[in-house]
């Protein structure tokens, strides 16, 4: 057998010839960790075709993980400040504890704001300003009750793990405009740490690997896990074009698309090396900028949300696709780590410092894509797992509500200073126009061009899509 021959094998079978077989056990480990590592990337090429002409170009999703109440927030029901203290006159659902109290009023003040007259709890006074830029869905409902299950429902459509999430479904759809980082970034700084249901709320499930979620820490002094090379960047690119050999070989006779995301990732880690300081590198921004996020906010919870809203207009500005940002732990009441809003008691006091947290630097960062020209093509998004309680759990908390929670978008293709739908006078369900997930996410992909029932995967045997068999666009809430 000619030389040339001999040696066009696979990738796995060199390596399974060289040292007993340790080379495929390595071969094996980098998959797997390219698997753990969430590394999303470019579809490389020409982007894929949307479907039709798209609004938004980028999305921001701004994730409020424990559960926001709704009725302290942006869907004000003075039954609740009436009644307070009285048992509900209607059936109560079993709740999450089912330690379940009295109607409780909101203690917060709501005033309405801009031409619109769109009514905002007193905790956010900056976001307040920013109405006439806003969509209030007010009759979002999910199917589930726990938060696992509900973050899961929320970024995949799907209430437990193995499902591609939101951003991976965009980045598949359309590709991202920049080579040199990933198309799906999860921001997180200071002590964010994923919602329940942790790092495969991220995942791309049955999508080839490079369409993951990367997580940034924004104020980490290494923001990715060993970004900075350790030797030159030539030295790299030789070594991973000495590998790639193999790999070709390897697709040129075998279609394996877990190999080929390998590929892909590895491109991307290489390119990341520079384009991630360089991202993290806010000393450019003026002092102005800093100032309108809150970046230089003594609160340092507010601060590091506030690098992350401000990543988050630099990444749209290099043309990242999809961008979720991450809440930090709520100090003050009865939230957590993982789900900073939950208060199923001092919801007065946790409430407050987490929309102090996120106030500021959400509204400083619609200001600032606004100003930049940037918002039109910008979808953000605000939303959480589901809703709270119009009673109260135990003195002073609301338990968990499926059945009536309030989202809002801004930006790309929205019809800013609407509302839309409600709950009943209670807050309690939806009563009219209610909404899914599935709607949420069918109206999301159509302001970016994508119908949500031709963008599918066949996996098991099935087309999936990220609306499952459901979902409308809220044509509503469209300009």
């Amino acid at each position: 057998m000619p030389f040339a021959n001999r040696y066009v094998e696979t990738r796995r079978r060199m390596l399974q010839r060289c040292s007993n077989g340790f080379g495929a056990l390595a071969l094996t480990a980098m998959l797997l960790e390219d698997e753990r590592s969430r590394a999303a990337g470019p579809t490389g090429g020409v982007l894929p075709a949307p479907h039709h002409e798209p609004r938004a170009r980028h999305v921001i999703f701004c994730y409020m993980s424990g559960g926001v109440s709704h009725v302290d927030t942006f869907d004000p029901k003075p039954r609740l400040q009436r009644d307070h203290g009285k048992p509900m006159p209607v059936k109560i659902e079993r709740t999450q504890f089912n330690n379940n109290g009295n109607i409780m009023g909101s203690p917060f003040r709501f005033r309405r704001h801009g031409e619109s007259g769109i009514p905002v709890s007193s905790i956010f006074p900056h976001t307040a300003r920013h109405v006439d830029k806003l969509a209030v869905v007010r009759s979002m409902t999910t199917t589930v009750n726990e938060h696992a299950q509900g973050n899961f429902m929320m970024h995949t459509g799907f209430p437990f793990m193995g499902h591609p999430s939101a951003g991976a479904w965009a980045v598949y759809g359309l590709g991202t405009e920049n080579a040199r980082l990933p198309g799906y970034v999860v921001l997180q700084s200071g002590d964010a740490v994923p919602p329940h249901g942790g790092v495969p709320l991220y995942s791309s499930g049955f999508l080839p690997a490079q369409f993951q979620g990367s997580i940034i820490r924004a104020d980490a002094a290494e923001p990715v896990q060993h970004i900075r090379p350790l030797e030159p960047l030539d030295a790299q690119r030789r070594r991973l074009d000495f590998v790639r050999g193999f790999d070709d070989a390897f697709l040129t006779r075998f279609r394996d698309d877990q190999v080929a995301a390998a590929i892909q990732n590895y491109e991307t880690a290489f390119r990341m090396q520079s384009a991630v300081p360089e991202l993290c590198d806010i000393s450019g921004e003026t002092k102005a900028t800093l100032a309108l996020y809150g970046v230089d906010s003594a609160d340092r919870q507010k601060a590091a949300y506030a690098r992350q809203c401000l990543l988050a207009r630099r990444l749209v500005d290099r043309g990242v696709r999809f961008i979720e940002l991450s809440c930090l732990t709520e100090r003050i009441g009865a939230g957590n780590g993982p789900n900073p809003w939950d208060q199923h008691g001092k919801l007065k006091e946790g409430h407050a410092a987490m929309a102090h947290q996120v106030d500021q630097p959400i509204a400083g960062l619609l200001t600032d894509l606004q100003q930049r020209g940037l918002l039109e093509r910008t979808l953000v998004i605000w939303a959480g797992e589901f809703g709270r309680t119009p009673f109260s759990q135990g003195s002073d908390g609301r338990d968990h509500n499926p059945f009536g929670f309030t989202v809002w978008m801004a930006g790309g293709g929205i019809k800013g200073g609407t509302i839309h739908g409600a709950t009943d006078e209670f807050g309690y369900r939806a009563v009219e126009s209610p909404c899914t997930i599935y709607d949420m996410w069918a109206t999301v992909l159509h302001l970016l061009g994508l119908d949500h029932e031709r963008l599918t995967y066949r996996y098991g045997g099935r087309d999936f899509r990220l609306t499952d068999v459901h979902g409308h666009v809220l044509k509503p809430i469209l300009a």
